[in-house]
């Protein structure tokens, strides 16, 4: 059964489109046909994070406004046989995408594929209603911040009361907690919340905890979902979270804060 997962959260800038990007391409690794679909229109991130963006002809709006069909906007990602991405486009308002428009996508999307990652704009405007509206599942990004957590409090409260399952009375969306940019460390230092504190503000599962890495950035220049660098924590906590979403358990890592070792101790290496 083909499932519609939206990632999103309340606030910008804590990691949407590379989590998006890193489930999306982990999923796709695990033998999955996935595509990932941008919702962020006038905006338009995801193809430079998934290295695709000069190979946009047609993007999502042209297909929800009938001036393009499906196979000629899907990009097929070069490394991954069963990997699509779905751009936004750059020069079209969020008022572009109507309700049935998007729906008739996905539910063409979800005849195709297994799994439709839907990376969501941040806030609660036309964009992120739609992104949510439709989904089966839904990760919930936030950081360890008393802000971000707050907004991605709300987001969840859209997510109960919003959404088409929610409107028909059917089973409500699966929603995951996604912490990102954890920095053990600054928790520890009373800086930034941890864990258990946000688990218990927002009570919902945790994916993953994905720690705070110069990975992310150097993937997101490269054009290549961190996730496929299997040497960074980051890419490693990712990969777990793919694991976790596919109901296998595995342990948290990187909730700690590191012990230096002996040069490290000497000589003040970070």
């Amino acid at each position: 059964m083909a499932k519609i997962l939206v990632v999103t959260s309340g606030k910008g800038g804590v990691g949407k489109t590379t989590t998006s990007a890193a489930i999306g391409t982990g999923l796709a690794l695990r033998g999955h046909k996935t595509v990932i679909v941008d919702f962020d229109v006038g905006l338009r991130n995801l193809d430079l994070i998934m290295g695709c963006e000069r190979r946009v002809v047609y993007d999502f709006v042209n297909v929800v406004q009938g001036e393009a069909n499906l196979q000629q906007a899907l990009i097929k990602d070069k490394r991954l046989e069963n990997l699509y991405v779905l751009a936004a486009s750059q020069t079209r308002d969020k008022e572009a995408l109507t309700k049935e428009g998007v729906e008739k996508v996905l539910m063409a999307l979800k005849a195709d594929f297994e799994f439709v990652v839907c990376d969501s704009p941040a806030g609660i405007e036309t964009g992120a209603h739609l992104a949510m509206y439709f989904a089966d599942e839904a990760i919930v990004v936030t950081n360890p911040e008393v802000s971000s957590v707050r907004d991605s409090d709300r987001m969840l409260g859209l997510l109960a009361s919003k959404s088409r399952r929610a409107e028909n009375n059917e089973e409500p969306i699966k929603e995951h907690l996604l912490l990102t940019r954890y920095n053990p460390e600054r928790v520890s230092n009373g800086e930034m919340l941890g864990v258990e504190d946000v688990k218990e503000i927002l009570a919902v599962t945790l994916l993953g905890v994905i720690p705070e890495s110069q990975a992310v950035l150097k993937a997101s220049n490269q054009g290549v979902p961190v996730i496929l660098d299997d040497q960074s924590d980051a890419g490693q906590a990712y990969s777990d979270a793919v694991d976790r979403l596919l109901g296998k358990t595995v342990e948290h890592r990187f909730l700690d804060v590191k012990k230096k070792g002996l040069f490290e101790r000497l000589f003040g290496g970070n």
